[in-house]
């Protein structure tokens, strides 16, 4: 072979070389092998191995700005941290709290109204995540001097993050992009408040799909059903955590296509219902089964109507202590509602709040 032939070879052999390089540095330098997740969690416990760090705020500490609103607007999310409650109020654009429930919503302080459509936020006791929906974007909100400031953020988080989680067993926050499929995993360490985003896991089949919400119960979880972009229903899907490899499938009627959260208490799986498979709210409700695998069937029980007002959209389910709160929308005055699951698996003792 000439000399000329082996550099062309030799300058093949190397832009190759450079090529699979490329391929393979989002992940580990030059191998191009997917770690799993417990690798990716035993580099956070050993190194803080992570992908991304957040972009630091500057922590004003001022005094927050007192809620203008008499009411609510799309509420998606109330909780109790740091002996506050906290309420999402997505469609104002606004999240308040206060540290009763007593006092009218005009006597809430506002956390930030720096936020577009939000719908969840999640504490692990120290720092606050909350998911700035129509910006893809995650901030994260610390307690300085008794003031809740917003010292970092990230961005191009996904498409639409739609629900947080703290996950006590993992340490981990999970973020659900609600339209991409996919989870982002945060993380800190125990000794500092710096918060880093370290994995993002995958469920192909769900890019595309409107999946509101998730529900996790030890090891497994169960993503609701969505609408896809084929009009059809996703059914309700049970994933390993760790991989998001698909345990199980369950097919719903059309009419419970489009759901918005689900909890299992005392030997019933409670389900919200926002559209049907064509995206209307007229058949929005709630529903309860003991069994997944029944819904295609029918076998379920409407609850909404029966022990709530009806008529309005039941959205997102909390439990804090021993009481459950439910968001909802579409009907006036009536926005979250607070009630009891007896060890029956009954709704009890149910009183409107907002």
């Amino acid at each position: 072979m000439s000399k000329s032939g082996i550099m062309r070879i030799r300058a093949a052999l190397f832009l190759s070389a450079i090529a699979l390089c490329v391929q393979g540095l989002a992940i580990t330098g030059c191998n191009s092998t997917k770690k799993s997740s417990d690798e990716i969690n035993g580099e956070w416990e050993t190194n803080g191995s992570f992908l991304r760090e957040s972009i630091k705020t500057q922590a004003n500490i001022t005094e927050p700005e007192i809620n203008p609103d008499y009411s609510l607007s799309v509420p998606t999310f109330i909780d109790k941290i740091d002996d506050n409650w906290f309420i999402v109020d997505c469609y104002h654009n606004r999240i308040i709290y206060n540290d009763n429930l007593d006092d009218s919503l005009d006597k809430f302080k506002v956390l930030t109204s720096d936020v577009s459509f939000p719908h969840t936020m999640a504490s692990d006791g120290r720092v606050i995540l909350v998911d700035d929906t129509e910006n893809n974007r995650v901030l994260i909100f610390e307690k300085k001097e008794g003031v809740y400031v917003n010292t970092q953020l990230f961005e191009d988080v996904g498409q639409r993050p739609h629900y947080t989680v703290y996950d006590e067993n993992d340490k981990a926050f999970y973020v659900w992009s609600s339209t991409s499929g996919e989870l982002y995993v945060f993380r800190r360490h125990e000794d500092e408040s710096t918060v880093y985003l370290t994995e993002i896991r995958s469920i192909a089949e769900l890019s595309g799909t409107y999946i509101r919400s998730f529900y996790i119960d030890g090891d497994d979880i169960y993503f609701v059903s969505g609408i896809t972009p084929q009009g059809t229903s996703s059914g309700v899907i049970r994933c390993d955590k760790k991989t998001l490899e698909v345990k199980e499938r369950y097919a719903v009627p059309d009419e419970l296509a489009g759901m918005a959260d689900m909890i299992y208490e005392n030997g019933y799986y409670f389900i919200t219902v926002s559209t049907d498979s064509a995206g209307s709210q007229d058949t929005a409700t709630m529903i309860r089964t003991s069994d997944l695998k029944g819904l295609k069937d029918g076998n379920y029980e409407e609850i909404y109507s029966k022990y709530f007002i009806g008529g309005g959209t039941p959205y997102n389910m909390f439990k804090v202590e021993d009481r459950f709160y439910l968001t909802e929308h579409r009907l006036p005055g009536h926005s979250i509602w607070e009630y009891a699951i007896d060890e029956n698996g009954d709704i009890q003792d149910v009183v409107p709040v907002y």
